[in-house]
């Protein structure tokens, strides 16, 4: 199987056209087709289908071209780690960070990296924890800070935990339940869930009884806490953000701590990448760098 071979499956996947697929990659569409059957026959089954409108990947063929773009990103760093270390060329590094992650830590690592390494673009990505282990698979991301789903990452992931983040319940100042103490007294409560389901921002979470915690009253759903934070000052909702995001936005916009008796959890935020894959030069800086300030963080705690 040619590296030409996969370019030429993600060509057509993004294109959707043999014609254009063939003026992309330069080449007569005869020329195109036979490349194609080649593939087809070497794999045993057909890739791509025809359609009245062009051409779209087959369900082979999306699986191969999930694979070949992992292994065309893989060539492209090669290539860059190559550069970096024979003359110094400009690198650039991708980073998801969640929420907790951007506030805390991120700042801090950023600017000792930047100092050090200013000829790496460092490209930092907002990820909420589902998707940044998929970008990271595919590729898209060279690392993430942040929360991981209680199956963990995978096999596929290296994973290392950098600090905990606590969780905090909040709401406006003026809420009729902003004086509240326990838990129990929010059982009522129209509550804000906040990214995915049996994340750091379900509320659910917070209570014991299985029953107690179905029945709360989720009213409305926000993919992160910056959309929260444009929210919350406006609506009578509570609903859970981590401390250090509350600390530097909560009293601009007149959000408050709930100061409950009830423990609150804790989230383990880590830094992961791919396992099966060698980071690049600057990306193992970079982890250097976040390693390196996590370890500050926790000296002054």
């Amino acid at each position: 199987m040619r590296l030409q071979h996969l370019n030429l499956l993600l060509t057509l996947a993004r294109t959707g056209s043999m014609r254009a697929a063939a003026q992309v990659l330069n080449v007569s569409q005869p020329a195109l087709t036979k490349a194609l059957r080649q593939l087809e026959e070497e794999v045993g089954t057909e890739l791509v289908l025809r359609t009245p409108k062009g051409v779209r990947l087959a369900q082979a063929g999306e699986i191969l071209a999930a694979r070949a773009a992992v292994v065309m990103r893989e060539i492209e760093k090669a290539h860059e780690d190559l550069a970096w270390h024979l003359r110094g060329a400009e690198a650039q590094v991708t980073l998801g960070v969640s929420p907790a992650a951007a506030i805390l830590l991120a700042p801090g690592a950023v600017a000792r990296y930047g100092a050090r390494w200013p000829q790496v673009r460092l490209r930092v990505r907002d990820t909420l924890y589902p998707q940044a282990l998929e970008r990271i698979r595919s590729g898209e991301l060279d690392m993430a800070l942040g929360p991981l789903p209680e199956a963990g990452g995978g096999g596929d992931l290296a994973v290392q935990p950098l600090f905990e983040s606590q969780s905090v319940v909040v709401a406006r100042a003026a809420h009729p339940l902003a004086r509240v103490r326990r838990l129990s007294e929010l059982a009522e409560a129209a509550w804000v869930l906040t990214g995915p389901a049996q994340g750091p921002g379900d509320p659910r979470a917070l209570y014991a009884d299985e029953g107690q915690a179905r029945a709360l009253h989720l009213q409305l759903e926000c993919e992160s806490f910056s959309t929260l934070l444009a929210l919350m000052p406006q609506l009578d909702l509570v609903g859970i953000m981590p401390q250090g995001f509350l600390d530097r936005y909560g009293p601009a916009l007149g959000l408050v701590r709930l100061d409950l008796s009830d423990p609150l959890p804790k989230t383990v935020i880590y830094v992961t990448h791919r396992a099966d894959a060698p980071l690049t030069v600057p990306a193992r800086r970079l982890l250097d760098a976040l390693l390196g300030e996590a370890a500050k963080m926790a000296a002054h705690a």
